[in-house]
């Protein structure tokens, strides 16, 4: 049976990019908006133009198992450049949701730039149909949002692997600390597991305190 490559993304929007002057596109992608626990994560992926190919099995991380997406995270590291940019609980809390997830994505580039990426002349595509990363940054970027850009577009589908992948190993971090609250098997957020633990120990200082339904 042939495999079913109608989920996987292409470099069609990156190589449009390129054509038109483009010298590199950096996909961006968020995890953990909708967790009750651990930080927001964006990740960001580099393509250079002139690449022609992307590590085969890659697609948007939610639809990759866990084993595959941490099989395929090596390949992407070695594909390109990236990065991904935390925003605490505490933040979240603080600031919401919208800020934090501006300010991940800006924490994120500015790791690439002092990686001696030229950000500043990058396309930024950003999945969705909302703008959440412009009014986080200090200076004006090219970004561009298209809705479905994880599933269709290489860049970001690689971006949100790295995002997920290391979101998930901090989460299996913070389990250690916190076994009670179950955050190896549900990252942070609200499975009935969760509950039951806050239920029991309360609330840590890992929780988004203002999204708890009690």
């Amino acid at each position: 049976m042939n495999a079913d490559t109608s989920k996987d993304p292409s470099l069609a929007f990156e190589h449009a990019c390129f054509e038109r002057g483009a010298g590199l596109v950096i996909g961006v992608d968020e995890v953990g908006r909708g967790a009750i626990a651990g930080p927001v994560a964006v990740g960001v992926h580099v393509v250079t133009a002139g690449t022609s190919d992307y590590p085969q099995g890659l697609r948007d991380s939610k639809l990759l198992s866990e084993k595959k997406r941490e099989s395929l995270a090596p390949t992407v590291l070695e594909w390109g450049v990236g990065a991904v940019g935390y925003v605490s609980a505490a933040e979240v809390d603080a600031r919401g949701v919208s800020w934090a997830l501006g300010e991940a994505g800006r924490r994120a580039l500015l790791e690439l730039h002092h990686a001696g990426v030229g950000v500043a002349d990058a396309v930024i595509l950003v999945d969705g149909k909302y703008d959440w990363l412009s009014p986080a940054l200090r200076v004006r970027f090219d970004v561009r949002t298209v809705v479905g850009a994880d599933r269709q577009c290489a860049s970001v589908a690689a971006a949100s692997v790295r995002a997920k992948v290391n979101r998930d190993a901090h989460m299996r971090h913070l389990h250690d600390e916190e076994p009670h609250y179950e955050w190896a098997s549900n990252k942070g957020y609200g499975a009935s597991a969760h509950y039951r633990g806050i239920e029991a120990h309360g609330l840590s200082i890992h929780h988004r305190a203002s999204w708890i339904r009690r």
